[in-house]
């Protein structure tokens, strides 16, 4: 899986359509977080497809919130995508807002690990570090456990992405804070060049 954007037009692909800071850290979070998974399950020559499908799977979110993973694909062909790309962004949405199933691991990967770094990164923000670097898999099996938790997190779509890769929902949980945690400190990084904190 190839994708001739390079990283650079993805990021202002995805900052033409979205100013929050919120919003531009999760796309930066979650291709922090492919990226990792890319090289661990053996597909590091594809690492770059990866890393942008992850930048860019929210690309819709922010101006078309009630048409997630419909307007995507508009918004992609306009930036230069290929249609890899946009089946891979449309699969994260699959059973919610999107008919696209994940079918290729990656595909896979992001339609568990998105959801889950929501999770992983409000769980974090209560932790008295703010960092997902001395998290355990314990602690967020008992805030996964809290519905009230980040009542926005489906936990139905965690477990639904766990059995689609065919893992126990303890290594998707270690995993994506090992993933979290190797790309930590490069989103924040990022986030204070664009300006968007402190």
């Amino acid at each position: 899986m190839k994708t001739k954007l390079t990283r650079e037009e993805a990021l202002a692909l995805l900052q033409k359509y979205n100013q929050e800071p919120f919003h531009i850290q999760h796309g930066l979070t979650v291709e922090g977080v492919m990226r990792w998974y890319a090289k661990e399950l053996g597909y590091g020559d594809e690492e770059d497809f990866w890393g942008i499908a992850g930048l860019l799977h929210d690309i819709d979110f922010e101006l078309y919130p009630e048409q997630h993973c419909v307007k995507a694909p508009e918004l992609l062909r306009n930036g230069g995508a290929e249609e890899e790309v946009i089946h891979a962004v449309c699969s994260h949405g699959y059973g919610l807002c999107s008919d696209v199933e994940p079918v290729h691991e990656m595909e896979k990967v992001l339609f568990a690990a998105d959801e889950l770094t929501g999770l992983i990164g409000a769980a974090a923000r209560m932790r008295p570090s703010k960092s997902v670097m001395d998290m355990e898999v314990s602690s967020l099996k008992k805030k996964f456990k809290d519905k009230r938790f980040a009542a926005g997190c489906s936990r139905d779509v965690i477990r639904t992405g766990a059995e689609r890769l065919g893992w126990e929902l303890d290594r998707l949980f270690e995993q994506t804070i090992l993933a979290m945690r190797s790309c930590e400190a490069s989103v924040e990084q990022e986030m204070k060049a664009l300006g968007l904190q402190e």
